[in-house]
């Protein structure tokens, strides 16, 4: 009851992530669902069908990103002083949280089931959406039971998810008072770059046939490869370029401060130096989906056997929609986080301009640092898959 009290007097924006949050995970369940239609409608084909379900994967992790930092931002988990002395402790503001989170993926679960029921014509009546009938399952029984049980790991994934990233955490907590410095953010990088090397080595080895006289070929043309090997090599790279994420941010705001910088590049350096944790893994996933989509069009393009689908139109849209938001929320969270040092520069006599010329000066350096390294990323994964 007070989640809900909270939500109905929340600020606009809030209210406006929440429903995002609800639309990421309706798209995730409609997705699933259509994995059990296809599983209720070709029973020979449970391979097929389990990679569909594999697929779902990536929205469903997308979606479990952007509620934790739905949550992460609610001003209600930040009313640490105020909860106290009503009787509700960190542990309990993690839980509401966690509630929270909870009641808005079930929102949107149920409304994919609605909607799937409807395009499949089980609630009666024409629909205004033609969808092809082999996607849905169409004319087939459907599980109701196995279906409530597929659409509830959404609202638990983003609930697990939550409580993990709000945790209380007592150790961090004292270390930041005391002073104590915090694991520097280059730490990561030479790992997450090592990672998304070895990624690509494995998707170049993976992709290659033996050729007539033993050496290795790779098949042109079309698709190639193991896709076991070919997934869990773009899933090393993916995971590295996430892992480098805070480094790559952290290098951002070394090289601003570089040689003898002025105030307007020291400022915009300090603030990438000391915002890395908080915006490197949001920028470092959005990172990782960009190269993936960038090479997943290009083997599209090779491959025009295959065209996008509405399904794979659905889990692309919900996954670039939901890293595209955390990443916009992480921002955000930082600009507040920085409230009190943004006051105080004005009370110096910093002018408006200046703090927003400082702000493009950090957008500038992001996307001159990590632009080219996703573009670099995603054409060394296309390149042993495409001719």
């Amino acid at each position: 009851m007070l989640a809900l009290r909270l939500a109905r007097g929340s600020h606009p924006l809030v209210l406006l992530r929440r429903l995002g949050v609800s639309l990421a995970a309706a798209g995730t369940g409609f997705l699933m669902l259509s994995t059990l239609g296809h599983a209720a409608g070709h029973p020979s084909s449970a391979e097929e069908s389990l990679v569909r379900l594999l697929w779902c994967t990536a929205p469903l992790a997308a979606t479990a990103q952007f509620a934790v930092s739905t949550a992460r931002t609610d001003p209600a988990a930040r009313l640490q002083r105020g909860m106290t002395a009503a009787g509700l402790g960190p542990l309990r503001l993690t839980l509401l949280a966690t509630v929270s989170t909870t009641l808005t993926c079930v929102l949107g679960v149920l409304a994919a089931l609605l909607a799937f029921l409807r395009l499949r014509g089980d609630l009666g009546g024409p629909s205004a959406v033609r969808f092809d009938a082999d996607l849905l399952g169409t004319g087939h029984p459907l599980p109701l039971v196995g279906a409530l049980l597929l659409l509830a790991t959404v609202p638990l994934t983003a609930a697990v998810a939550t409580a993990v990233a709000l945790r209380p955490r007592h150790e961090a907590g004292d270390a930041e008072a005391e002073g104590r410095p915090r694991i520097a953010p280059p730490s990561g990088l030479p790992w997450g770059i090592a990672m998304a090397a070895a990624g690509l080595a494995i998707e170049a080895y993976t992709s290659r046939t033996p050729g007539p006289h033993g050496g290795l070929l790779p098949l042109p043309g079309r698709l190639v490869g193991s896709p076991p090997g070919v997934l869990a090599g773009w899933a090393l790279s993916a995971f590295g370029l996430v892992l480098a994420g805070p480094g790559l941010v952290h290098l951002c705001g070394r090289l601003l401060c570089a040689g003898r910088p002025g105030a307007l590049r020291l400022l915009s350096g300090r603030v990438l130096q000391e915002e890395s944790h908080r915006l490197g893994r949001p920028l470092g996933v959005l990172c990782a989906v960009g190269s993936a989509a960038y090479a997943a069009m290009k083997v599209y393009e090779a491959s025009p056997s295959r065209p996008f689908g509405p399904l794979t139109a659905v889990g692309a849209a919900v996954v670039l929609a939901c890293v595209t938001a955390s990443a916009l929320t992480a921002a955000l969270e930082s600009r507040s986080a920085r409230a009190h040092t943004t006051a105080a520069l004005r009370r110096l006599g910093a002018s408006a301009s200046v703090l927003y010329r400082a702000a493009a000066l950090r957008a500038l350096a992001l996307v001159i640092v990590l632009a080219p390294l996703t573009w670099t990323v995603a054409e060394m994964a296309t390149l042993p898959l495409v001719h």
